[in-house]
């Protein structure tokens, strides 16, 4: 099998930052697999997302993304930036604009730059659309205003917008967790399953162990930058988790502190 995401001995720290946000990450994704990062907040789980979407510079180490290296002083060339999704915590819409239209512009990177610029969709580009938003349960919602949703209907949107690009690779931070119980399983069992029937990559970050579990087939735990296990689904425990979240916060979904 292929491998979607290769990463060795990564290091980054933000500027003016006393500790470095990742230290000694090394791990290997293959292709059409689904993963979780697992961990409290400041684990690292945003700046190693963001790091692989070519949003970071400034790294030491190696990374490789869809068989291609990472530069660590240059983002990614234009050419391969459709190949990887995003899913952003905070939904990244365009608020003012209708679904249809955030939707289609997941279809920018796959058009030549002159009709990008332009905002000109092709029949291909809106069939597409169309079937992406039938696959996220919002062809009904196609003529509103974002501005008029729920919280889980703009994540839908998110996603579609995502599936739109016809990724390889889809990175989702944190995409439930904004949502209530029910509508954060309701997401991810879509944006998991989204992923498995076009055969892509899922890696995705989560504090919530239980959802973790329920929709990822591997897990990555992440505490203080540095990855702390990375085990199939199945053999995760609670003690594994408690490691993770001790001394930091009430560890989601388990319904106990953990102690040192």
């Amino acid at each position: 099998m292929s491998t979607a995401v290769e990463v060795d001995d990564l290091r980054f720290a933000h500027t003016g930052a006393d500790l470095p946000a990742l230290e000694r990450v090394s791990f290997r994704v293959s292709a059409g697999e689904s993963v979780a990062l697992l961990g409290p907040s400041g684990a690292g789980k945003t700046t190693l997302l963001a790091l692989l979407d070519g949003r970071l510079q400034g790294w030491s180490g190696r990374v490789s993304v869809l068989g291609a290296p990472l530069d660590p002083d240059l983002p990614p060339p234009s050419a391969r930036r459709s190949d990887t999704g995003f899913v952003f915590q905070e939904f990244a819409l365009v608020e003012r604009s209708t679904v249809l239209r955030n939707v289609l512009n997941g279809r920018l990177g796959r058009m030549s730059p002159l009709r990008a610029l332009m905002g000109s969709s092709t029949k291909h580009d809106l069939e597409i659309a169309r079937t992406v938003l039938a696959d996220c349960g919002i062809s009904d919602l196609a003529e509103r205003r974002v501005d008029s949703l729920s919280g889980g209907q703009r994540q839908r949107v998110a996603i579609a917008r995502c599936l739109a690009q016809e990724p390889r690779l889809i990175l989702a931070d944190e995409p439930v967790s904004n949502l209530d119980p029910a509508r954060a399983g309701e997401i991810l069992a879509l944006l998991a399953g989204a992923a498995q029937a076009r055969g892509a990559t899922a890696l995705f970050s989560s504090h919530q162990p239980d959802l973790a579990r329920r929709f990822a087939q591997r897990i990555i735990g992440m505490r203080a930058g540095r990855i702390a296990f990375d085990v199939p689904t199945s053999e995760l425990n609670d003690d594994a988790t408690a490691e993770l979240y001790r001394e930091v916060e009430p560890i989601p979904g388990i319904g106990l502190r953990a102690v040192s």
